[in-house]
């Protein structure tokens, strides 16, 4: 589990304010208007009481809304699982400061971004977290061959390595575009999973438990000087508050 996030206690407090002050009065309201417009309705059509339907609608929009409640709590608690992982490893890339690194997260890119992104000497690294959730028994393996990922013998539902080249090609455009030569190195990290080695070379990723990091990339030779880091990190971070929606 990641540590708390500055404003981690205010996020919930301002979940908790637009739900008690908003939505359970907006809901309430709502709720209220249908009720007088379908009372209305009966006074104007001069209609008689009719429970037995009444009692049908109502019980046909609970099973949807448990159908529909039941999906969302699923859904939730993936989303909940990326972010806790993201920030997992957010939390850990803050290390790579300390050695010149310009640290970025959850960078805009159409409808996909780029979890986490590393600008130093030793290069620039676009990284892709997936988050898995752990058996309760057993081992936590990971294991890439012929460009297949699997987790414990599994497919993953979605290729990261498709999605970690993705993020570096367009991370290298970018950078192409603003002016700067430099390969951008994909990586995909899985917190807390063990992966088994591979010819990474060949995939054209590198597939990391994210401790695993500082190793891989110490082991890269320099290639960008100072002035080159802070020029290329300048361009992406305006680039990113460019796409603050106000």
């Amino acid at each position: 589990m990641p540590l708390r996030v500055a404003g981690q206690s205010l996020d919930a407090e301002i979940d908790d304010v637009q739900y008690d002050h908003v939505l359970s009065p907006l809901f309430l309201a709502l709720f209220m208007i249908i009720f007088a417009c379908f009372e209305w309705a009966r006074f104007l059509l001069d209609m008689k009481p009719s429970p037995v339907a009444v009692t049908g609608a109502a019980l046909l929009a609970c099973l949807y809304a448990a159908f529909r409640i039941k999906l969302v709590r699923r859904r939730l608690k993936q989303l909940r699982t990326g972010r806790d992982g993201e920030r997992a490893v957010a939390q850990y890339l803050e290390w790579f400061r300390s050695a010149g690194f310009f640290v970025f997260h959850d960078i805009p890119n159409g409808d996909a971004n780029v979890d986490h992104l590393l600008i130093g000497p030793k290069g620039v690294f676009t990284i892709e977290t997936k988050t898995l959730s752990k058996p309760q028994r057993g081992e936590c393996r990971i294991t890439v061959a012929d460009g297949v990922v699997r987790a414990n013998g599994r497919p993953l539902d979605r290729d990261p390595l498709v999605q970690a080249k993705a993020q570096a090609g367009w991370m290298r455009q970018f950078l192409n575009e603003s002016r700067f030569k430099s390969p951008v190195q994909p990586v995909v990290v899985f917190p807390g999973w063990f992966v088994e080695p591979f010819d990474m070379k060949q995939a054209g990723v590198w597939v990391l438990e994210v401790k695993a990091m500082e190793k891989f990339i110490n082991n890269e030779p320099t290639r960008l000087t100072r002035d080159e880091v802070k020029a290329m990190a300048s361009a992406v971070g305006s680039y990113v508050r460019s796409q603050v929606k106000v």
